[in-house]
Formats: C-alpha cells, sequence, structure tokens
C-alpha cells in the first residue's frame, strides 16, 4: 500500500533489497572450504574464528519516534536561530533560498533509495530557517499567532494519532487511493494558482476572502488525513522487519507532513485575524 507522502511510497523494494542482500557464502565474501556456512553453527571467538557478523537492527516504534523527535527539535532550533539571527533586511532573500534549497533536498530524499540521516538532518535545518522565517514575517502582522498556529498543529496531530490507535478511521486500500487522488489534484490546483499569481492574477484562494478560508480548511482537512497514512505505512514497515536506519524516512515523512499542516493553519489564523 502506497502513502500520498512520497518519501515513505519508495521504501519497500530498496529495503527488501537490503534486508535480503546479507552474508552470500557463495559470494567473493563467503566461506571458503572448511568453514561454516548457512544451517551450521559459527565458530565462537574461542575457536580461533572471527565472530559472526552482527545482525542487522529491525525498525521499531520508538525508532520512529525517537527520530520524528530528534528532526523536530532540529528544525525548532534553527528556526528560532533564523528568526533572531537573520536581520529583517535579508529577510526575504534568506527565506526564497531556504525554501529553493528545502524544495530541492526534499525532492532528492523523496526519490532516493537510500537512507542517509545526515541528508534527512541537513533537511530539518534548511526547513527550520524557512519556517523561523516565515513565523517572523507572520507575527510581525499577527501578535501572538505563532504560539496558536504550534498549538493547533500538535493538536491536530496528536488528534490524528489518537483516532489511528483507536482505529476509528482506517488506512483501507479506497482510502489511500482517494487519498493519492485529492492530493494530486491540490497540488494542480496550488500549482496553477502560483502560476497565475506570479502574472497578476488573483484567483481568490490566497487573499484572505471566504472562498480562501475554505480552501485553506480543505487544505487542513487533507495534510491531517495524510498522518494517517503515514502511519500506517510506517506500521508496515515495523511490520516488515525493515533496518532501523528506515525510521530517518518515516520521520521525515511526519515532519514534512507537519511543517505543511503547520503553515496551513498560520495562513487560516492571519485570514481570520483579518
Amino acid at each position: 500500500m502506497k502513502t500520498t507522502n512520497p518519501v515513505l511510497s519508495r521504501l519497500g523494494q530498496a529495503a527488501e533489497r537490503e534486508r535480503t542482500a546479507g552474508y552470500n557464502p557463495a559470494g567473493p565474501y563467503g566461506p571458503a572450504a572448511g568453514q561454516p556456512g548457512y544451517g551450521q553453527p559459527y565458530p565462537s571467538a574461542d575457536s580461533g574464528y572471527p565472530a559472526a557478523p552482527p545482525a542487522v537492527q529491525p525498525m521499531t516504534v520508538d525508532d520512529v519516534v525517537v527520530k520524528t523527535v530528534m528532526l523536530l527539535g532540529i528544525t525548532g532550533i534553527s528556526a528560532v536561530a533564523a528568526w533572531n539571527l537573520v536581520p529583517d533586511a535579508l529577510l526575504g532573500p534568506v527565506w526564497i533560498g531556504a525554501a529553493i534549497v528545502g524544495l530541492v533536498l526534499g525532492l532528492i530524499i523523496s526519490f532516493s533509495r537510500m537512507a542517509n540521516p545526515a541528508l534527512v538532518v541537513t533537511y530539518a535545518v534548511v526547513e527550520g530557517a524557512f519556517v523561523g522565517l516565515v513565523s517572523k514575517l507572520f507575527e510581525s502582522f499577527y501578535n501572538g499567532i505563532v504560539l496558536q498556529a504550534v498549538v493547533a498543529t500538535f493538536g491536530v496531530f496528536f488528534l490524528m494519532a489518537v483516532l489511528y490507535k483507536a482505529r476509528v478511521i482506517r488506512a483501507t486500500k479506497k482510502f489511500v487511493r482517494g487519498m493519492i487522488a485529492v492530493m494530486a489534484g491540490l497540488f494542480f490546483v496550488m500549482l496553477i494558482n502560483f502560476v497565475l499569481a506570479m502574472f497578476g492574477v488573483n484567483t481568490g484562494l490566497r487573499d484572505g476572502s471566504p472562498l480562501a478560508i475554505v480552501f485553506s480548511l480543505v487544505c487542513i482537512g487533507i495534510a491531517a488525513f495524510s498522518f494517517l497514512l503515514d502511519f500506517d505505512q510506517a506500521d508496515r514497515m515495523i511490520r516488515e522487519g525493515m533496518p532501523s536506519k528506515w525510521a530517518w524516512y518515516a520521520a521525515f515523512g511526519l515532519m514534512t507532513t507537519l511543517v505543511w499542516l503547520y503553515l496551513e493553519i498560520l495562513r487560516l489564523l492571519s485570514y481570520l485575524r483579518e
């Protein structure tokens, strides 16, 4: 089953190769004549032979939780640093630069078939700078809006986690297909709106109008329900015994959805303030 989050949709095949590509007795590093192979007990250190190679540690729920908390902490620290260190005169250029770099890194991570913790951490730093500068801009116009958005974001996250744990809403195949179609349509609408905005055309989706409020609510709803797909995919990865380092990918997907949800809530609150 695929998830709407691109980083979690391409892991199965790559992780399965890694998980099954372990020690090969017929390969160049396999046992020579007279040495033990599969089905035979591996010699101990006392016998004079080298110790058995360590087994791959399977991924657990704790791995996903710890990695997600780590990435959120890094993102938060980077956001605070950008808020306080980047001067107002450079806010625009740094904001745009962080957005571009974050987009590139996100695409690389999403379509890569290698677990790369360093790249994921780098993405968290860049994304944190982007979020920090966006938050600073909104806070300059609407006092207290950032704290409200943070509280609302984690409130939605924990609510969806409870609903998933209680199996109130399940990520069935039909549900997944529907979410994929909805998110593809939403992405297309956002892209068209962005292109038209560059040419001075106002579609009313991001101008604070009643239509913009409805559109933001739709985006928030889709972002919230995408958590269910991310939770389900992480569970499948755990049940399949994927290596623990793949938890970085699951954490990256959850963090990306959290950031998206936060930005949409921030935008909605700004509309309501006006």
